[in-house]
């Protein structure tokens, strides 16, 4: 049906369990990754970004689209945390995938923590349209923040408050 730059939209005729045929319109997406960028100090690195089909700027981890589906996710979220941050990190733990809306999108965002933060001082490599600013908010504040609804943006819900699990749980 449609074949853009992000997304392409199909449609097709599925037999149901019972026989019956329908109709099924579905979006091929790429693929992305998010970090959770944890500093020392249980800061996280976010970032406020427009985002056009919300008309609002929105608080979120750092992630991005993958270059192809055969790209490697962890390389993929090191090049993202790098460009968007400046920061690298020593140590990364898979939290899984997030399949965002399966009912009509196979896109699936590999999420990231990121550890043992370190920065060159050379700041952001953003890309030619990209816009954002940088901050950090402390892990239990950000899950505040999720909890009151301050933050929609689903992937950063998620994988802030599996960090959390995954931090309460090294503390027990």
């Amino acid at each position: 049906i449609f074949d853009g730059y992000i997304m392409h939209v199909f449609k097709d005729t599925v037999e149901l369990p019972n026989g019956k045929l329908a109709p099924r319109e579905y979006m091929r997406h790429v693929g992305a990754v998010c970090v959770v960028p944890l500093l020392d100090d249980g800061s996280v690195l976010l970032e406020r970004q427009f985002r056009y089909p919300h008309a609002r700027v929105l608080l979120e981890i750092p992630a991005g689209k993958l270059d192809s589906k055969a790209e490697d996710r962890l390389d993929a979220a090191k090049r993202e945390l790098y460009e968007e941050t400046g920061y690298r990190a020593g140590k990364y733990t898979d939290l899984g995938p997030l399949y965002t809306t399966p009912a009509f999108v196979d896109e699936v965002i590999e999420m990231y923590l990121a550890e043992e933060l370190h920065t060159e001082d050379d700041g952001q490599h953003l890309d030619e349209d990209e816009f954002l600013t940088v901050e950090k908010i402390h892990i239990d504040t950000l899950c505040e923040m999720v909890m009151r609804g301050e933050i929609p943006d689903a992937k950063t819900q998620i994988a802030v408050l599996k960090v959390k699990r995954l931090l309460d749980e090294r503390k027990a």
